[in-house]
Order: C-alpha cells, then structure tokens, then sequence
C-alpha cells in the first residue's frame, strides 16, 4: 500500500473545504478555480494538480462521500434498522457541510439523485415483497419510496440545521424504514 504524504492530504482537504465553503455562498456555475485557490490559500496550479477543474472536484467529493456511506452501510449489515441508522445520521453530522452544501445546492442537482440511487440499492438488499408487509407489493417501487422518503428526511434535518441530535433521529426514521421495508 503507498503511503500518501501527508502534505497531500491536508492540501487536498484544503481545496476540498474551500470548494464546499464557496458552493454554500454562491452557485456551483459561478465558481472559479481562483476563487477556489484564494479561499485555500494554495496557488491555483495546485488545484490543477490535483483536480482536472471544479467538475471532476465536485466528482472525487460526491465519490468519496458515496463510497464512505457504502462501506458504513456494508459495516452496519449486521445491525438492526434504528443502530444502522443512527451511524448514518452520525456520519451526516460530521459532513454537515457536505451533504446541506449539496442538498440545497442548486449547483449540484444531480448529488440529490445519485444519494437517492445510492439509498435504493441499498434497500433492495432488505426489501422481501414475497411475504409480510410487503407480500405483492413491487419491489421498485416500495425501495422508490423508501429511499425518496429517507433522503428527503435527511434534507429536511440538515436544512433545518439538525432539530434533533443523531440518535433521536436514527430512531425515528429508523422506526419508519422498519414499516416500509
């Protein structure tokens, strides 16, 4: 495995903090690498040097936060809806500039679907339309409607500024997903 240095990190961060900063000020279109480069206090060819331009910067971070959820979601197999749930909401939390900069970004629509398609697949893997609650139901539709549902609850509490801590909301939309899955 490579070690990367860890002057790398912190200006990739950098850059990356800055970015979500301005996309939180202003639109994603009006954006420019300078802006980007000041706010970090880096020299613009550093941001070239990691990133192609402001789109494939938007790209690795959306990537990085899927794939961190995807692995929370695949650690968490083993746990019930509402402990699952409450790691996600805690992750959310920690990413709060993240995920509100996105979800009330206009820059940055298609985050919303790419969340809410990361959230389908995941619930299909719980979904059973074979018996129970679900008996006869289709399957696209119930992990449709969960998943627009569960993300447009997270929309809600992060525009909110978070109303209520983690774990109560954990256990709440936990309690729901329990009811529709």
């Amino acid at each position: 495995m490579v070690k990367v240095d860890r002057r790398i990190i912190r200006t990739q961060e950098a850059i990356k903090k800055a970015f979500l900063e301005l996309m939180a000020e202003k639109d994603f279109d009006s954006i420019t690498i300078q802006e980007i480069s000041d706010r970090a206090n880096i020299n613009r060819a550093t941001v070239y040097l990691h990133y192609l331009d402001k789109f494939d910067l938007l790209d690795k971070i959306i990537e990085e936060h899927v794939k961190n959820m995807s692995d929370l979601c695949e650690a968490e197999a083993d746990l019930d809806w509402i402990e699952g749930t409450v790691h996600c909401m805690e992750y959310l939390e920690r990413n709060y500039l993240f995920f509100s900069t996105m979800l009330a970004s206009e820059g940055a629509r298609y985050f919303r679907s790419r969340f809410v398609q990361h959230h389908i697949e995941e619930f299909k893997k719980d979904v059973d339309i074979t018996k129970g609650k679900n008996l006869g139901q289709n399957e696209d539709i119930v992990v449709e409607f969960a998943a627009n549902a569960y993300v447009g609850v997270v929309e809600w509490w992060l525009k909110n500024k978070m109303p209520y801590p983690p774990r109560v909301m954990a256990e709440k939309v936990g309690d729901l997903l329990e009811r529709i899955l």
